[in-house]
């Protein structure tokens, strides 16, 4: 199975053609941990003793909510997870994090900003696997 930690161009610019003047977007994430956090290429930031990639997570979780409230965004919820009720018993996941974002402008504002990806290295040095799945509101759903 492929693994993706960070988004392509393509995926990228069609993110924001999609969801662009949507309004407000929810943002899954589902999260794969490295037993030991990888720094490799990240020494710059790299603890001084070897972390967990859970530890890493959360590195990177604490140096992003004030970035996150300066963009108007929230989490919604963040907590463990395993086994799909319904799904592929061959995909497990860790954990999951829903957030909450203004507008796709406000999420690229906030994915770009320096203070943000001066800290976004504990995310890639932590997670061994994710996906992140835009959605926006369905209002008239009846």
């Amino acid at each position: 199975m492929q693994k993706y930690i960070g988004a392509n161009p393509e995926s990228g610019k069609k993110f924001y053609q999609d969801f662009h003047d949507k309004g407000k977007i929810v943002m899954l994430n589902l999260l794969k941990f490295r037993e030991k956090a990888d720094y490799k290429n990240l020494e710059q930031i790299q603890p001084d003793e070897i972390i967990s990639g859970v530890e890493a997570y959360k590195l990177y979780i604490k140096n992003t909510l004030p970035e996150l409230k300066k963009a108007g965004s929230r989490i919604i919820y963040y907590g463990k997870s395993n086994d799909f009720l319904i799904g592929p018993e061959s995909e497990k996941w860790d954990a999951i994090l829903i957030v909450e974002h203004e507008s796709v402008v406000k999420f690229m504002e906030f994915a770009q900003n320096e203070d943000y990806l001066k800290n976004a290295g504990h995310r890639t040095a932590g997670l061994e696997d994710s996906r992140l799945l835009p959605s926006t509101e369905i209002k008239n759903y009846t």
